[in-house]
């Protein structure tokens, strides 16, 4: 039997889902400062394969994915969903969104700030 290595963070049931299909998985539990790193890491693929999609169907799943890994970064960092939704409004209150589609070119100023 072929063996591809992936060497990446899954989802809990891929094992499960794996082993039903016929397959073999070799699948460790990461410590908590393994998890930490590989998280950030699994945030960076999913927002790739956003960036790779080409059709609204296939957004929508990579959105849903990246929601996914910021839910369990909050969560391995003792927060919740909720606290970084508030933290979203208030920044929206004190810094607008993204509605207006702005985007900034350049600004003379002799002390830069952070944008």
């Amino acid at each position: 039997m072929p063996r591809t290595t992936y060497n990446k963070l899954v989802r809990d049931k891929i094992g499960d889902i794996i082993a039903i299909r016929g397959g073999v998985a070799k699948i460790s539990v990461l410590s908590k400062p393994e998890f930490r790193v590989v998280l950030k890491s699994k945030l960076l693929e999913e927002v790739k394969e956003l960036f790779e999609t080409t059709t609204d169907v296939d957004a929508l799943e990579e959105l849903a994915d990246i929601l996914e890994v910021m839910a369990a970064i909050a969560g391995e960092r003792g927060m919740s969903m909720v606290q970084v939704e508030m933290m979203r409004w208030k920044k929206a209150q004190e810094r607008g969104v993204f509605d207006r589609q702005l985007f900034l070119e350049y600004v003379d100023d002799e002390t830069p700030q952070k944008i």
